[in-house]
């Protein structure tokens, strides 16, 4: 799916507040993430419950949104496919850049894998 420009907008750059939720054995795990936002792809450096839960199911969804304290003023939802990267030149390039978004700095090499999600559906809701 290509993202819609009205929600590559919205996610692409700032360091927004989001959560992973996966799902293994019919029970759902949901984790806040930092995450980065690259042609038409989320990924996230992570490990444990959420990798063990990636390999045993691909499907997830991620919720991302804006707030000014309690007033949120967008959300986003992505339900996609999520594949682990191991690829340590593809990994390190990706902590660089959540790096830099949320903390403002490069902070050294990302140790490990991390996940990659091929978006297939985008829901947007404005308050």
């Amino acid at each position: 799916m290509t993202v819609p420009d009205a929600v590559e907008s919205l996610i692409a750059d700032a360091p927004l507040s989001a959560h992973l939720a996966t799902a293994a054995d019919d029970r759902p795990h949901v984790a806040p993430v930092w995450y980065d936002y690259h042609d038409g792809r989320l990924r996230l450096l992570t490990g444990g419950r959420k990798l063990e839960n990636v390999e045993r199911n691909p499907r997830v969804a991620v919720s991302i949104e804006e707030a000014d304290g309690p007033a949120v003023e967008w959300s986003v939802t992505l339900l996609g496919t999520a594949r682990i990267v191991e690829d340590p030149d593809h990994v390190r390039e990706v902590s660089r850049r959540i790096n830099a978004k949320y903390r403002g700095e490069d902070v050294g090499d990302a140790a490990g894998p991390m996940i990659e999600v091929e978006i297939g559906s985008t829901t947007v809701q404005r308050y």
